[in-house]
């Protein structure tokens, strides 16, 4: 089944970010390598795809995992999460309609 994670970043995350993102995207590659990702990216602090200084506010990702409880330990395990940039993550089940 499809699980969303969005998480929710601190305040000033963007040094965290950095110093965590190999590590984050290396756990993203691998499931998308095993065909699991749907999608996953960064929301911007301000409307532009490039926010500069102003970074991030939280990231969504949408993959597939076996249960709630596996997606929830998949977030639990997350380089972001570590390194506290993440302040709260939400997991919850996802019904893809579209397209």
């Amino acid at each position: 089944m499809l699980y969303s994670i969005y998480a929710f970043d601190v305040a000033n995350s963007l040094p965290l970010r950095a110093q965590a993102r190999p590590d984050h995207i290396a756990r993203l590659n691998a499931l998308a390598e095993q065909g699991k990702l749907v999608l996953a990216g960064p929301n911007p602090a301000v409307d532009s795809n490039e926010p500069g200084e102003a970074g991030f506010s939280g990231s969504l990702i949408v993959a597939e995992f076996d249960s709630l409880d596996a997606a929830q330990a998949w977030a639990n395990d997350d380089p972001y999460l570590h390194a506290g940039v993440y302040e709260k993550v939400i997991v919850k089940p996802f019904k893809k309609v579209l397209p």
